[in-house]
């Protein structure tokens, strides 16, 4: 396997990918959900960079121009040129978009915060950021991220005590049973493994563990008084560009939209057990709600047919250098760093001419316009578990169909 190199400082970005189990096509519905909509006050977001919207910038790395060019017009956190999913998400229910729990600048955790991390994973990872061995990932795994929001849910009220401007930034303590629960993790612990030269038949075996540990998790902000889980399964691991570099038999073993299959099989193999261990926790705590949420089929979607939803160039990055086979994606020259090319440093600060067609951004993570549209799937309940929208996501009584 190609080494990483060492001294590409924002390398990390391009291993954070958090992004579930069918292949089926995005249908545009509108059901009529309305009177018993859920008031959800806050989100509490558990995750990778798909869900990162300031976490791993303001702890370890910046992000650079161009990310954030199309809605923020600035750097802001997060890896697109825009909003995210979980920012449609803070907007479909009215509320502010969330403050990373690890920025300390002009945050406010009013109605939440958001724990994840870019490179996050679900299980401690081997090589942990910052690292000189090449590549690493996020020191804020999904245990980490679980005692973070342990901690704060008890100094935030200690800090509400103070009122004034103390109290107006704090979360009520009722909303910790109120909010909405959000986790979009695991995909890094597999393209860990695939970077680590892993043989796939012992990463299939590796996932019962980290099934187990996301459990874990979820659990332990159940007993702390969560009851509203919006759990999202993995993308398709094989039609991100970065993934081709690591794929040297990769040509042969494509599917009809240019993905690498068995890096997809992978994934939906992690989704179906991640389903599974919905199911299990649905019995376990039938007072909650835990809706499962098929972003995988949404997302391949857009690398299998995308002009049929207004898009181009799907398997090709936005933002990007050279690289091979005309994907725009180098390990050399990422978005948004600088790199040497044939001896030649270059600074990758610009973008392709129409963003809002284009589903890859830097060859591992969506542009905003591929985030709005699986937002805009997911919000019509036809690709969850059961068949609700996020704003339904704290009904019970669906729970109880689902377990049939």
């Amino acid at each position: 396997m190609q080494q990483l190199p060492s001294n590409s400082i924002s390398l990390f970005c391009f291993f954070c990918m958090l992004l579930s189990s069918s292949y089926a096509k995005p249908r545009i519905s509108s059901p009529a959900f309305a009177a018993n909509s859920c008031n959800f006050p806050a989100i509490f977001n558990f995750g990778d960079s798909n869900s990162d919207t300031g976490g791993i910038s303001a702890a370890l790395y910046p992000i650079n121009w161009p990310y954030g060019q199309t809605y923020f017009h600035m750097p802001a956190g997060r890896f697109s040129d825009g909003r995210l999913i979980i920012d449609f998400i803070a907007e479909s229910f009215g509320l502010p978009y969330l403050s990373a729990y690890l920025d300390s600048v002009g945050t406010n955790f009013s109605h939440g915060a958001n724990f994840a991390t870019g490179g996050s994973t679900i299980r401690v990872p081997d090589r942990i950021l910052p690292t000189n061995e090449g590549f690493g990932f996020s020191p804020f795994y999904l245990d980490i991220q679980l005692s973070q929001f342990m901690l704060f849910k008890s100094r935030s009220q200690m800090i509400r005590q103070r009122g004034g401007i103390y109290a107006s930034l704090m979360p009520q303590k009722e909303y910790f049973s109120q909010a909405l629960y959000t986790f979009d993790i695991g995909q890094n612990d597999f393209t860990a493994d695939l970077f680590a030269d892993m043989p796939i038949e012992k990463i299939y075996a590796s996932v019962p563990d980290v099934i187990n540990s996301f459990a874990y998790n979820v659990k332990s902000i159940y007993n702390s008084g969560g009851r509203s889980f919006w759990i999202h399964n993995t993308g398709p691991l094989g039609c991100y560009a970065f993934v081709f570099l690591y794929s040297p038999s990769a040509p042969a073993l494509k599917d009809s939209a240019g993905c690498v299959k068995p890096y997809n099989e992978l994934a939906q193999y992690f989704n179906l057990k991640l389903k599974e261990a919905v199911v299990q926790l649905r019995k376990a705590f039938p007072s909650a709600a835990f809706t499962y949420v098929d972003v995988y089929s949404i997302k391949y979607s857009l690398f299998k047919e995308p002009e049929k939803y207004g898009f181009e160039l799907p398997l090709v990055a936005c933002c990007g250098y050279g690289g091979i086979d005309k994907y725009n994606f180098s390990i050399n020259a990422v978005c948004g760093a600088s790199g040497l090319v044939n001896g030649t440093k270059i600074v990758v600060d610009s973008s392709c001419d129409r963003p809002s067609a284009r589903v890859s951004w830097d060859g591992v993570h969506f542009t905003e316009a591929a985030n709005k549209f699986i937002f805009d799937q997911i919000s019509t309940g036809d690709f969850s578990d059961p068949p609700i929208p996020p704003n339904m996501a704290c009904h019970r009584e669906g729970q109880l169909k689902a377990l049939g």
